[in-house]
């Protein structure tokens, strides 16, 4: 791993330039998208780390594993679901309320 931020940001930029590459196959399973994907979030972390460490300057967002995310249990999807199961919240004749005036 580098401490370097600029050799890791050329790094993260050829990462980028290989998942295009690969990612013109259409394919999300073909092995070249996986490897192009693994070695792009490799030189992304090894960029945040690089950066952090010589600057103490933080990315301005985060990368989830999207597995780790789904094991936690999170709920939000639930708490919108719930938000629309009333079908009272909107009635046709709301839009034209300022119409019969």
């Amino acid at each position: 791993m580098t401490n370097d931020p600029r050799s890791a940001l050329n790094r993260l930029i050829a990462a980028f330039e290989a998942h295009l590459d690969a990612a013109a196959t259409g394919d999300e399973y073909s092995p070249a998208v996986v490897v192009a994907e693994n070695a792009l979030q490799d030189a992304f972390f090894t960029y945040d780390d690089a950066l952090f460490t010589a600057t103490g300057i933080e990315l301005p967002f985060d990368i989830v594993d999207a597995e780790s995310d789904d094991e936690e249990g999170d709920d939000d999807d639930d708490d919108y679901d719930e938000d629309y199961e009333d079908g009272d919240d909107y009635d046709e004749d709301d839009d034209y309320a300022d119409d019969e005036d």
